[in-house]
């Protein structure tokens, strides 16, 4: 190894430690456009499908997020189960709230 290696080497380390705020900087930066470039939309959109969900009254026209279509006959809040006629037959199923995918019903807001 060589002289001038090691004053290099030394070198570089030394003005290394000034860049570390930098270093913290640009990671709290990146953390802060991370938070509102990703998490924010999640959470405003979670907020939206929880009181879409909350608002679902007998008679609502749903589908389920697998795909299940049907109208809304019964509801257990007690248990967050919805009771739904399905088909021409008008075969009942249970479901759990959050399998709520949309509601096809859109009620007017009381004055």
């Amino acid at each position: 190894m060589n002289f001038s290696h090691i004053m290099l080497a030394t070198n570089t380390q030394s003005n290394s430690s000034g860049n570390g705020w930098v270093l913290i900087l640009e990671c709290v930066v990146f953390i802060v456009i991370l938070y509102l470039l990703m998490i924010l939309p999640q959470k405003k959109k979670r907020k939206k499908e929880d009181q879409m969900r909350d608002s679902v009254q007998v008679g609502d026209n749903i589908t389920t997020i697998g795909g299940i279509s049907g109208r809304v006959v019964g509801i257990r809040e007690d248990s967050g189960i919805l009771v739904i006629e399905t088909g021409t037959d008008r075969a009942k199923m249970n479901i759990k709230k959050w399998a709520i995918g949309s509601v096809d019903t859109v009620h007017e807001e009381k004055k």
